[in-house]
């Protein structure tokens, strides 16, 4: 149970009590004005970490872990088109990868979420780092607008400039994925974020690049890429320091075409099979290194 559930149960069970006995005609008696009463609540020990996700396949810790992330869900429907929605269509594709690496085993997985649940942006590297993660897997699905054929698949690596027009306006986009209305559930520094990009070293990014060329390779004659298919842009969500971390764009919800093969059982298995194949040779090069 989660420290706000358990917090809310401490307000509402003596009204429910109360309530309760009210309603069968019992009563119980009030204690005498003047004399102190001592209510404990155990709460969960400093510093314990609250609200991670589950860890499925092994359980032995020296295995590699990997983090996936469904972009937007809940109140946030990310991109939309088509009659579909980005955090539906990105919901299934990280299920699918999930199920197809605990298959083949050897690799620890875990979701930053797992159904319709909103989550605010800084809160899903931050699963991954609090985790201990190896990689950190997001998954999006972009939208044209009213252009017209525009589909295809690409991969972003964290960079401090991004590495087109479109890319920063892309980071613009994402970077407020957790303002509503105009304002920010959870405020940041601009100083913060330089401080997040400072610690995400040389040597991350390499990392990541690494890993986003893998997709690539991996995918070729299998998954349909963006013309730009290797792209790069100050994002927040893969400013995880000391996790290599990707953004995967699986396509244009507003392209009919890439939405309906990025939902159907066969794409959701080509992708999983590629992604799973990339992710397996890059712990094994990790592993070698």
């Amino acid at each position: 149970m989660s420290m706000r559930a358990q917090i809310w149960l401490i307000f509402l069970a003596p009204l429910v009590l109360l309530g309760g006995l009210y309603a069968f005609g019992l009563t119980i008696p009030v204690p005498h004005l003047g004399r102190d009463y001592v209510v404990r609540v155990l709460l969960p020990e400093a510093g314990d970490p609250v609200d991670l996700p589950p860890i499925y396949g092994p359980q032995d810790r020296t295995r590699p872990l990997v983090v996936i992330d469904a972009g937007h869900g809940g109140k946030d429907p990310g991109a939309s088109g088509a009659g579909y929605r980005e955090k539906d269509i990105v919901l299934g594709l990280a299920l699918a990868l999930r199920d197809e690496l605990v298959e083949q085993g050897g690799i620890r997985v875990a979701l930053t979420r797992e159904d319709d649940s909103f989550l605010v942006l800084e809160e899903r590297p931050e699963i991954a780092r609090r985790m201990g993660a190896d990689l950190f897997v997001s998954i999006h699905a972009d939208s044209a607008g009213e252009v017209e054929g525009v589909r295809g698949a690409s991969i972003y690596t964290l960079s401090t400039r991004a590495s087109s027009e479109a890319a920063a306006r892309f980071a613009e986009r994402e970077n407020a994925a957790d303002e509503v209305n105009g304002v920010r559930i959870e405020d940041q520094s601009d100083a913060v974020g330089d401080i997040l990009v400072e610690l995400s070293q040389r040597r991350v990014q390499q990392t990541s690049a690494e890993f986003a060329d893998l997709i690539t390779r991996e995918g070729r004659g299998v998954l349909r890429f963006h013309p730009q298919e290797r792209r790069a842009a100050a994002l927040a969500v893969l400013r995880a320091p000391d996790v290599p971390a990707v953004l995967y764009e699986s396509g244009f919800v507003s392209n009919p075409d890439d939405a309906r093969q990025l939902t159907s059982p066969e794409g959701q298995r080509d992708f999983a099979r590629v992604m799973a194949r990339a992710i397996r040779i890059f712990f094994a090069r990790q592993a070698g290194a």
